[in-house]
């Protein structure tokens, strides 16, 4: 086939696959945005999220009606913006006693036991975060007959706010009261309001939007300044009226702080009024008009209870994630600890002057190239096989591509290399077939994207001169890093992968052999079962296997091989997706070797639990820590919050530094650190999440070939890298 009619076909199939991107992201975004809801919902219970104290001072009542300032304490706007607003006075020897900010599990359930036994009914101004993390008391207020008003849910100062804060912060109280008793009210008193006369300029627009959305607006006539706790006295003295037999609104906490004052006053307020001849009513009784609490049905109730379900769950739920956030903290920093401490074993160990696995390994290795439309790079990965230093035979093995990587292949007409055709079977059938027409014992296995330099192969067999050694991981590096993406993924290679191998290495629990560069004993491949298509992941499958054979897997950091990284994120994605979902796969696959014996139970009992821990648990939880990085910035406190999460980017800075200093490479590609901890990072979640959700939903996963353009190749004459 000609390569135009390939681009030709290419060019023809695109189309279809250009409204799968937005599903990849749907579902781990949901789970995102679903944890970061939950969190918001549970600081708005806990007055945590949106709280604030400030407070308006303003002097000016140009545009408060004088009807109003000289008025009762209840104020009706309601209508359009041509009706004059009204207001209601409380008829004489009639009191209304108020409770603001409740209702509270210590203060307010003392309370209603008084107003039980002196039979009066009284108006609870409540809070929405107060309602929803004490829904008993609701119903108890309700039940006793008393009157619900709303206080808003976060109790600002809605002088200070927008319109839009205002009709949020009522109708999500509204939200409460219908999840937790089945009612809304049309009774709002603003938080920091008083009297009516102390209406100012700043404070009548709310009252106008209140009435605008349906509320009648009560203040008071006596406020007694519980809060400040004055003393018994002085409390009861402020409750008294001015006049005798004049009507009053009383204002009360019960909610807020110590209300044993509070609490100490109200009986002896009761008595005295009482003893003045007066009687006690809620603000709906003392006007006529009936009850300000009126039942919701069907629609409206139920949102209200799926809304209190969600806001319980979420403060529920909260312990849980901060404990979930202290053990990512745990996993992370002894992760960061083992490859700090474990790497720099591994280093002195096969660093030290005289060190080497055994005798020299000098025999002929077979290098496997599977291959499948190729045509892109396999010139490169030929041409670097063709300068190594090491006696090698190179089998290709092209397996049903629809390109002409074949035919570039027999052009190339280079002599240790042998061709061979098969249908399209899949990369661990391409392996197989390899290693079945092998000459030698010792194979190694590549990429058909990769290219290696002249002493990889020998660098990387010389640790079968241990006759323990089975197989070995070579160091895989990004060779396209002068992109973003590439960059990103240049750190990606060099701090995680191969930091992760030199533990590993000294663990003896190595979990994966790279495809780009992975050394085999014959012998050892045969005993472990050949590579298998049980998962998307034949190398990790394979090493694992391995480790249950009894063989020691070891890393070799010289045997440095160039690949071609993915160049756009749809790519990227693709590829860690299969790599994630396979590891799934194959940790599955290989579970009974926790309850195995010798080598295979070391793997088990240590290996397995390490990548569980460290490439699937910690990171598929720790977005808890962005997550909480996040809702600590803008609702608790900005300032901490980023000295903690750059205490952590910074520690994990310096691993990435000694990661490089430990590959020998330049340290200028760090510059890209940051960017790629708040985005590529949390790509990767993203992925990891969909691979955990596609594995507990049974989902099954297609390979998927990623696009080359063959821009990794090796100068001839340095030895060098080029891109």
């Amino acid at each position: 086939m000609s390569r135009s009619r390939h681009r030709s076909r290419q060019s023809i199939a695109r189309p279809r696959r250009l409204a799968a991107p937005p599903l990849r992201f749907f579902l781990p975004v949901t789970v995102l945005a679903t944890l970061l809801a939950l969190m918001v919902l549970r600081g708005m219970a806990n007055n945590e999220v949106f709280h604030d104290e400030r407070i308006a001072v303003s002097v000016d009542k140009g545009t408060v009606p004088t009807s109003v300032l000289e008025g009762g304490p209840v104020v009706d706007a309601r209508g359009d913006k041509n009706s004059k607003p009204v207001s209601y006075t409380i008829p004489d020897k009639t009191v209304v006693l108020s409770f603001d900010d409740g209702p509270s599990t210590q203060w307010t359930p003392k309370i209603l036991k008084v107003l039980k036994d002196e039979d009066i009914r009284a108006d609870f101004f409540v809070t929405g975060s107060m309602v929803t993390r004490n829904p008993a008391l609701i119903r108890q207020i309700v039940a006793g007959g008393h009157e619900i008003g709303l206080h808003t849910f976060t109790h600002p100062d809605l002088a200070l706010h927008s319109g839009t804060r205002l009709t949020w912060e009522l109708g999500e109280t509204q939200l409460a009261l219908a999840g937790v008793a089945g009612i809304h009210s049309s009774l709002f008193r603003p938080p920091y309001s008083s009297t009516v006369d102390a209406l100012d300029d700043w404070s009548w627009p709310v009252t106008k939007q209140a009435g605008s959305e349906g509320y009648l607006t009560a203040f008071i006539n006596k406020d007694t300044d519980d809060w400040k706790r004055p003393g018994v006295d002085s409390i009861v003295k402020a409750a008294m009226p001015d006049l005798p037999g004049q009507g009053e609104m009383i204002l009360l906490h019960d909610a807020g702080g110590n209300r044993a004052q509070t609490l100490a006053a109200l009986p002896v307020i009761i008595e005295k009024l009482k003893t003045q001849g007066y009687t006690f009513k809620t603000i709906g009784e003392a006007l006529g008009t009936g009850s300000a609490n009126t039942k919701v049905t069907s629609y409206n109730l139920w949102v209200g209870k799926a809304f209190l379900w969600c806001t319980t769950f979420s403060v529920w739920l909260m312990p849980w994630l901060v404990g979930l956030l202290a053990v990512v903290g745990v996993l992370v920093m002894a992760r960061f600890a083992l490859m700090l401490v474990l790497s720099a074993i591994h280093v002195r160990r096969t660093r030290k002057p005289g060190f080497s696995w055994g005798d020299p390994v000098t025999e002929p290795v077979t290098v496997v190239v599977p291959a499948y439309n190729e045509q892109e790079c396999i010139t490169n990965t030929l041409l670097s096989l063709a300068r190594s230093d090491h006696p090698i035979e190179v089998i290709v093995v092209d397996d049903g591509s629809t390109d002409d990587t074949a035919a570039i292949v027999e052009e190339l007409d280079l002599p240790m290399v042998r061709l061979i055709r098969q249908p399209n079977s899949g990369k661990p059938a391409a392996l197989n077939t390899g290693v079945a027409a092998a000459s030698y014992d010792l194979i190694v296995m590549m990429d058909g994207d990769t290219v290696f330099e002249p002493a990889t192969v020998r660098e990387l067999v010389q640790p079968f001169g241990n006759p323990r050694v089975g197989a070995v991981a070579g160091n895989a590096k990004v060779g396209n890093r002068d992109t973003l993406i590439g960059a990103w993924q240049h750190l990606e290679y060099v701090m995680g992968f191969n930091l992760d191998r030199r533990m590993y290495d000294v663990l003896n629990c190595m979990p994966t052999i790279p495809g780009a560069v992975g050394g085999f004993r014959r012998s050892a491949l045969e005993q472990a079962g050949g590579m298998s298509d049980d998962t998307l992941a034949e190398d990790t499958d394979v090493t694992m296997a391995l480790h249950r054979a009894g063989w020691k897997v070891v890393y070799a950091e010289n045997a440095r091989a160039w690949t071609e990284a993915p160049v756009s994120m749809k790519q990227l994605w693709s590829q860690r997706y299969r790599w994630s979902y396979g590891t799934m796969q194959a940790m599955w696959k290989h579970r009974h070797s926790v309850l195995e014996r010798g080598a295979a139970g070391h793997f088990g009992r240590v290996g397995l639990p390490f990548v569980a821990l460290f490439m699937v648990i910690t990171p598929l939880l720790a977005p808890a820590i962005d997550i909480g990085m996040v809702y600590g910035v803008v609702f608790v406190d900005a300032y901490k919050t980023l000295a903690a999460w750059f205490a952590v980017m910074a520690l994990q800075a310096v691993c990435a530094w000694w990661s490089f200093h430990l590959d020998r490479e330049k340290a200028w590609h760090l510059i890209t650190l940051p960017a790629q901890q708040v985005v590529y990072r949390v790509l990767m979640y993203m992925v990891l999440l969909q691979s955990a959700i596609t594995a507990l939903t049974g989902g099954r996963l297609r390979w998927q070939k990623l696009r080359r353009t063959g821009e990794v190749g090796l100068d001839v004459t340095t030895g060098a890298m080029s891109s």
